[in-house]
């Protein structure tokens, strides 16, 4: 299962974020994932002081949305970054590691990468390709978000960045720890609350309580922290 969110950043995040993207100096990107041969793209440097306020803005959109908390069950977000194709660049079929090493300020911590999210910036239509590609079994997903508009996804889940034939193709990505690591128990609980929000106030009061307390146990039974 993977979550869109719509309106995930406000216009005004949009264009600082895009005006960020046309000052900050951007490097190669096999410097986060020197192994992976098929990884064509060019990412922000996180030594700019610029690159802190890019991931910020980002953190803070993801603070304020319920559907992304009521999806992802975060417990750790690593700062995201932004990333750039230009014509020729891709990133070929893979799935992002387990574990990664965050480096924030002087604090240094291991993420389990349980979630991935791609957030996108500028407009489809100025870029050809770039299509970011969910193998779901058999049925490849292609996603082409609008600006400002986000997805998030298992980071077990095989999937790619299409070659960009003409344009740029401009996203900021991250990668998230969950409270509930295992991806079948986590959906469960976003489904009973999907429910209880959308029918909640038509059930009898008593049997919304008890489906509450199904989901606040299920969530304290299956969470790591």
């Amino acid at each position: 299962m993977f979550q869109e969110l719509r309106g995930f950043l406000n216009p005004a995040e949009i264009a600082r974020l895009t005006q960020l993207a046309g000052e900050l100096p951007f490097v190669e990107g096999r410097l986060s994932n020197p192994n992976n041969v098929t990884k064509v793209n060019l990412q922000a440097d996180r030594r700019d002081p610029r690159y802190a306020e890019s991931a910020q803005i980002v953190l803070d959109a993801f603070q304020r949305s319920r559907p992304f908390r009521d999806f992802a069950f975060p417990k750790l977000i690593a700062p995201p970054l932004l990333s750039r194709y230009e014509p020729g660049m891709k990133y070929g079929a893979h799935a992002d590691v387990a574990y990664m090493s965050i480096a924030s300020g002087t604090t240094a911590y291991q993420l389990r990468a349980d979630l991935s999210c791609t957030i996108f910036l500028n407009d489809p239509a100025s870029y050809q390709g770039g299509e970011l590609l969910l193998h779901m079994g058999t049925l490849p997903v292609p996603i082409k978000g609008q600006p400002g508009e986000a997805f998030v996804y298992p980071s077990t889940l095989l999937h790619e960045v299409r070659p960009v034939t003409a344009g740029v193709r401009l996203v900021s990505i991250t990668f998230i720890e969950s409270l509930i690591p295992e991806e079948r128990e986590r959906n469960l609980l976003y489904e009973i609350q999907d429910v209880l929000s959308l029918e909640g106030l038509k059930m009898d009061w008593a049997s919304r309580v008890r489906l509450e307390v199904v989901s606040h146990n299920l969530t304290r039974m299956w969470s790591k922290k």
